[in-house]
């Protein structure tokens, strides 16, 4: 233990006389460690953020989506067709062979382009009934949301998510009671929802939320609906329900085969899943990028040792020819290693969550670090000094005095 002890003193000794030399093999660990880290826990944030999204737009929740009939030996994709219809959502929530469900939503969803005076965006419309609140988890910021008598009178009013509010009013605007103009139709502001955060074009916060009458009859001229959302009354009879649904429908449609069904149905676990293994494969390409960059950061600390053994030639040979065993010389050098990567792997992990915290916020992302990540960025470090230690130990320590000793 005394030997060791000396050993890794006069490492330390040994790395703080060429400071230049030992800061640049330790920064080739810093970036790969740090890149290690930073970019795994921003893959982990963004697969939490999708998650997070999904989950907040109901619980035990079933999407119905229509699909265009098989054409030509072609089928139509999910939410291509124009199969469901109000009275189908009617049906489902008065079936009494579908025991398994609290609430249906009948749901029209079209983008179209919105004015409120000299401010306008393109955004989604939702078309609803009064049950969508209940089912999709939606809370008011201010206002109230679409009445069983907003949708019985084709009432003109409209809901606007936050995003919608600051396109069209501007930041922290109160747009109740303003109008806004949606395919010529005039509509007026009767609520504001609370954000749920999001990007692109599924955005809950870039929504405005009209009743489902209005949107069929006034803004888009159509009778079918683009989804049905279904809340079952607990978690565990979500494939109960979907099959009671799913039966019901066929019947309704006069459909006896099932792979000629013209409609689908989704689970919340179902996205969640598809979600989670596309952002799990993203998490997965970028940490082998970083990856990458440890490589060379290994290969770094190698070429250093061996330029380190090269400059103490003479050193070594004395220090044989003085009874050092081989022993001895290669464990030294392989100490100097560790602590390279060591000392690198600690400030790397360090600067790695910095980054990680700052891109959560910069990105509005949750802050995730992996411990996953931080045992990898420390074993990785560790095994690194000793993998990419060993061989200028071994040439070291194989070296012969006397030739040592002539080197100039």
């Amino acid at each position: 233990m005394k030997d060791l002890v000396e050993t890794f003193l006069e490492s330390m000794t040994t790395l703080t006389l060429n400071k230049m030399r030992t800061g640049l093999a330790i920064l080739g660990i810093v970036i790969g460690i740090g890149s290690v880290i930073a970019l795994i826990s921003l893959g982990q944030a963004s697969q939490q953020a999708v998650t997070n999204q999904i989950q907040s737009l109901g619980a035990n929740l079933l999407t119905i989506q229509p699909s265009a009939q098989s054409s030509g030996g072609v089928r139509g994709a999910a939410g291509g067709g124009t199969t469901l219809t109000l009275d189908d959502a009617k049906a489902i929530a008065s079936a009494p062979q579908i025991t398994t469900i609290d609430a249906v939503s009948a749901e029209l969803t079209r983008r179209a382009q919105v004015v409120a005076g000299r401010n306008n965006t393109n955004t989604q419309i939702a078309g609803v009934d009064a049950t969508y609140q209940q089912i999709r988890k939606i809370d008011m910021a201010s206002g109230n949301f679409i009445s069983s008598t907003n949708d019985a009178t084709i009432g003109r009013v409209a809901v606007l998510g936050p995003t919608v509010v600051s396109n069209l009013f501007g930041d922290n605007a109160n747009p109740i009671g303003q109008f806004i103009r949606v395919n010529g139709q005039s509509l007026r502001v009767i609520g504001v929802t609370v954000s749920k955060g999001g990007t692109g074009f599924n955005n809950q916060d870039d929504i405005i939320y009209v009743p489902l009458s209005t949107a069929q009859k006034l803004l888009f001229g159509v009778d079918y609906l683009s989804s049905i959302a279904v809340e079952a009354k607990t978690s565990d009879v979500m494939t109960q329900a979907e099959d009671q649904i799913g039966y019901f429908l066929l019947a309704r449609h006069k459909i006896s085969d099932p792979t000629q069904a013209d409609f689908s149905i989704f689970s919340q676990s179902d996205i969640l899943n598809t979600a989670s293994q596309i952002t799990g494969t993203f998490t997965t390409l970028l940490g082998g990028i970083a990856a990458i960059s440890l490589l060379v950061g290994g290969i770094g600390i190698m070429n250093i040792m061996l330029v380190t053994v090269t400059e103490r030639t003479r050193e070594i040979g004395l220090r044989k020819a003085l009874g050092a065993k081989k022993q001895t010389i290669i464990r030294q050098f392989l100490i100097e290693a560790i602590i390279l990567t060591f000392t690198g792997g600690i400030i790397g992990m360090i600067i790695g969550i910095g980054i990680s915290y700052v891109l959560s916020l910069v990105m509005s992302l949750p802050f995730t670090v992996s411990s996953s990540a931080i045992v990898l960025a420390i074993g990785v470090s560790g095994a690194i000094g000793i993998v990419f230690g060993w061989y200028p130990a071994q040439k070291a320590a194989g070296l012969q005095p006397i030739e040592a000793l002539r080197y100039e």
